[in-house]
């Protein structure tokens, strides 16, 4: 029987994958997909539905392009309040009611514990790149189409 210890390069390796495991696992995550319109904007929109989807939203990724973002559903209206915490990109959220009219929009720095809120109660709540938003000119009381709200989003 050979008691040897195992080599020092062999068990950091395992630390490192081990540690990175979950950072790897959130980035990788498949989330389902819908097709959001803001006016003539297409938004391809992962769909966050469940509390662990919510709770890990977009922590880990390093970019988020073009018309890309994340949709945050939650089962009823309510108050609603976001943060950036391991999330490493800028983004502004907009919070959205049962109608699909965006109540009002916040810009989030990376990293940070900083409560972002919704300024009534909410259904919907959509991360996309900072100044997405104001880029485009949607603005508090703008109506975006599309399924989750009960309506079409042109294909």
């Amino acid at each position: 029987m050979n008691l040897r210890p195992a080599p020092v390069w062999r068990i950091v390796l395992t630390v490192v994958l081990t540690a990175a495991a979950p950072f790897s696992h959130a980035q990788l995550a498949v989330l389902p997909q819908t097709t959001l319109q803001a006016g003539m904007h297409l938004i391809q929109a992962e769909v966050a539905r469940t509390s662990e989807e919510r709770e890990t939203g977009l922590m880990f990724r390093r970019e988020l392009s073009g018309n890309h973002g994340m949709l945050f559903v939650f089962e009823d209206d309510r108050p609603v309040c976001m943060w950036m915490k391991n999330t490493l990109i800028p983004l502004t959220v907009a919070f959205i009611d049962d109608h699909g009219t965006i109540t009002n929009t916040a810009d989030m720095q990376p990293q940070t514990l900083d409560s972002h809120c919704a300024v009534q109660n909410v259904r919907f709540a959509l991360e996309m790149p900072i100044g997405w938003f104001a880029k485009r000119g949607i603005k508090p009381g703008f109506t975006l189409r599309g399924a989750p709200f009960g309506s079409t989003a042109a294909k």
